[in-house]
């Protein structure tokens, strides 16, 4: 029998992280340990406050009431609980990451974090210090055309065909201005830019998809999609050019391996992201895109974010994540919760 409990844990920001929506400094999370016989696994309860359709006050219930009832994972509502018992659930049985051996490791992007113009000058240079040939800049958080000047800088420099660059908006355009400004930021030869307006207005982000002159990639849009059928829906609505799984968001590792699947039947290129998770959810997306096969560069540069994040064989090397099979996961001492049966 498969006993499951939980631990909460606080993850501290090596800096202010902000987005269009929030400035964060912290960032709660929870733990899910299961062990069957003499094995233990963990997995993680991304929850991302602001953002997740798990946000919500009785958040703990839920995932104890989870830790109980194992056997009823596949018809839970809650994408981060999902993530998180799946991935202990997958580790029990696959302990050893085989998906890491005779990998030279994931590409990556270089993430550029929300800042004034002279921070995120500074943060595309050291970027661009570290071998990089992927940036994403999240905009939407300063002025507009100091955002365009930090582009100009970039392009000035370095040709697309030498730098792509990413862009995420979080939804921070108007359905007024939004073509306006994909019109604007086309001139600095954008590989794709996500979420350029919040997600649930359909109408608006189909007309977009199928005019801008920037790929579009939906991203929050997917949150709370939660069956094949929906998906499929979804995708032929709107057409986007890609989608931007992020697995504690979009219905656990069940969930995204869906999404994939739904993408790939109507032809969208997808790439995984990770959703502000320590190390022990990073290494889940990352073992999962391993599987899937995807060789463009991923959203999997989270693991040096905070102070105390969780020791691990990840690392990052350059623009690769990497996993070195000779370090050890060193688990932190916790308080865990053990539901009441």
């Amino acid at each position: 029998m498969c006993v499951a409990d939980w631990a909460h844990y606080t993850l501290d920001f090596k800096f202010e992280a902000r987005t269009s929506r929030e400035r964060m400094r912290q960032k709660d999370t929870y733990f899910v340990r299961i062990r069957h016989d003499d094995r233990t696994a963990y997995g993680e309860c991304a929850l991302f406050r602001g953002l997740s359709a798990d946000d919500m006050p009785d958040y703990e219930e839920y995932l104890a009431y989870y830790c109980r009832h194992l056997d009823q994972l596949a018809e839970c509502p809650y994408s981060s609980i999902r993530f998180g018992l799946e991935t202990a659930l997958f580790n029990l049985k696959h302990p050893t990451a085989e998906e890491w051996k005779d990998c030279d490791g994931i590409p990556i992007n270089g993430l550029v974090w929300m800042g004034d113009k002279a921070t995120m000058a500074e943060r595309i240079e050291n970027k661009l210090a570290e071998g990089f040939k992927v940036l994403k800049l999240k905009i939407g958080g300063i002025d507009f055309c100091d955002e365009v000047d930090l582009l100009d800088m970039v392009r000035q420099r370095f040709a697309s065909d030498v730098l792509e660059i990413r862009l995420d908006a979080n939804g921070s355009f108007s359905p007024a201005n939004a073509m306006a400004r994909l019109e604007r930021l086309a001139r600095y030869d954008i590989h794709s830019i996500e979420q350029p307006v919040a997600a649930g207005q359909h109408d608006v982000m189909r007309r977009l998809c199928a005019e801008s002159p920037i790929p579009i990639a939906l991203d929050e849009e997917l949150i709370g999609c939660s069956t094949r059928t929906r998906m499929d829906c979804l995708l032929d609505a709107i057409r986007p050019a890609y989608i931007i799984l992020k697995p504690a968001l979009c219905g656990g590792l069940s969930g995204a391996v869906q999404w994939a699947d739904a993408a790939e039947a109507a032809g969208i290129p997808y790439w995984f992201t990770s959703a502000l998770e320590s190390n022990i959810g990073l290494d889940a997306i990352a073992r999962l895109t391993l599987r899937r096969g995807i060789a463009m560069p991923q959203g999997l540069g989270t693991g040096e974010l905070y102070h105390n994040n969780i020791p691990s064989p990840l690392y990052r090397e350059g623009a690769y994540l990497k996993f070195d099979s000779v370090k050890n996961w060193e688990m932190p001492q916790l308080q865990w919760n053990t539901p009441i049966f």
